[in-house]
């Protein structure tokens, strides 16, 4: 049997639909960027259309993340990426061992989902890593490049300009690499739609054991 427990609200979703179809906008966008010609070829997206909606999606996503952080603050869904420290390394020891082996032995999951706790120690973890310190350095470090006078000009010799263009493409592979892992891990729910499902519905369906 399952139970519904209401734990995305709708600025949740709303928040969570933006990121995804920006993000993938801004994954498509400079990787034809990245690869593309200037001058005659294109990969994917010709260069100055790529410019275009690579930049209208950062500033949409910027929008939408300081509104995500805004909620937090303000709304009880901040307590979610609150790590207590004392306690996160054993977990994390736990939530590996069952995504190693437990989940395949059909075990039951260490940290089901609760209203007081929808993220396994792992997931807090790694969103944490990616919303507090990945999106952070990925959108101050798009800004440097789009305004490069205010970036600084160098450190211990090497251009400010191309370090702040390594923090940027290392920062969108990471987190890029951050999704397809996220995309997976929504596959694990008692059924592979379950968790998508809950993102529409804003109903995470529980397992009653």
């Amino acid at each position: 049997m399952s139970h519904k427990l209401y734990l995305y609200p709708k600025w949740i979703r709303l928040w969570h639909a933006t990121n995804a179809l920006m993000f993938i906008i801004l994954i498509i966008t400079g990787i034809s960027m990245q690869y593309t010609d200037k001058e005659t070829n294109y990969f994917i997206i010709r260069f100055d259309r790529a410019i275009l909606l690579h930049n209208f999606a950062a500033l949409i996503i910027t929008i939408s993340y300081i509104l995500f952080v805004t909620g937090n603050v303000l709304t009880k869904n901040g307590k979610q990426y609150r790590i207590d420290w004392k306690k996160i390394w054993k977990e994390l020891f736990i939530q590996f061992k069952f995504y190693s082996y437990g989940m395949f032995k059909s075990e039951p999951h260490p940290f089901p989902v609760t209203e007081e706790r929808k993220f396994n120690p792992l997931q807090q973890f790694v969103y944490v890593l990616a919303m507090y310190i990945g999106m952070p350095l990925l959108i101050v470090s798009g800004v440097g490049l789009l305004f490069p006078e205010i970036t600084i000009k160098g450190i211990f010799g090497i251009s400010g300009l191309l370090l702040t263009d390594v923090l940027h493409i290392t920062m969108g592979f990471f987190l890029s690499i951050f999704m397809i892992i996220h995309l997976y891990t929504c596959t694990l729910g008692s059924k592979p739609t379950t968790l998508f499902k809950g993102m529409i519905t804003g109903y995470h369906e529980a397992d009653e054991h």
